[in-house]
Order: C-alpha cells, then structure tokens, then sequence
C-alpha cells in the first residue's frame, strides 16, 4: 500500500512540474532564449520520468525517492528563477546544466543500489 501511495505522489509532482514548464508564453513575450530553456527544462522531465520508473520498479526506496525529489524540486525553482528576467543567460544554464548533472548522478546511483522495496 505504501508503495502504491508513493508511486501516486510522484506521479502527481510529475504532472505538477511538467504542467509548470508546459505553459506556453503569450504572443509577444517569447522568450530570449528558447533553446536553453527546452534543454533544461526537457532534462527535468527525463529526470522526473527517471524517479517514477524507479518507484515503479521498486529499486528507489520511499526515503531515497522523497530525497531525489526534493532536489529535483530545488532544480526546478532554480529553472524558474533563471527564466524570471525572461532569458537564461549562459552562466546561469550553466549552472543549471551542473545540478542537473549532480542529480543525474544521483539517481543512477539511488537507482542501482542495493536497497529495493518489497
């Protein structure tokens, strides 16, 4: 039941952040730096798809699936911030490109280890 109630969740903050970065600017206020936002934000969702085939699969663990999610989540709020001023400029997706790389890491990691849920 418990994994169950996790798969849920992680769906569901799947379909929360991927209905954030689905929105589509309104006409006029296209944004600087078009490709630089889909890379990262078409990664975020890889990731995001990452974690729940691993809840689904039953190799990341309640505890470690809540923890990659949390860092997930501070990923996403730094895509949000560097879109803010309406361009990413490329310090800023670089700096992006690096968490991304540190999560990836991450959850490889969490998803390969011993640990599984029964």
């Amino acid at each position: 039941m418990n994994l169950r109630r996790l798969a849920l969740a992680a769906f569901g903050i799947t379909l929360v952040g991927a209905s954030l970065f689905a929105q589509t600017p309104e006409p006029g206020t296209q944004t600087a730096t078009p490709k630089r936002e889909a890379r990262a934000e078409k990664r975020a969702d890889r990731q995001q798809k990452r974690i729940a085939q691993g809840v689904a699969s039953g190799s990341l663990t309640p505890k470690e699936t809540a923890r990659l999610e949390r860092q997930e989540a501070k990923v996403d709020k730094d895509i949000v911030k560097a879109e803010a001023d309406g361009k990413i400029t490329k310090k800023e997706a670089a700096k992006i490109e690096r968490e991304q790389n540190k999560e990836s890491r991450r959850i490889r990691i969490q998803k390969h280890d011993a640990q599984t849920t029964k």
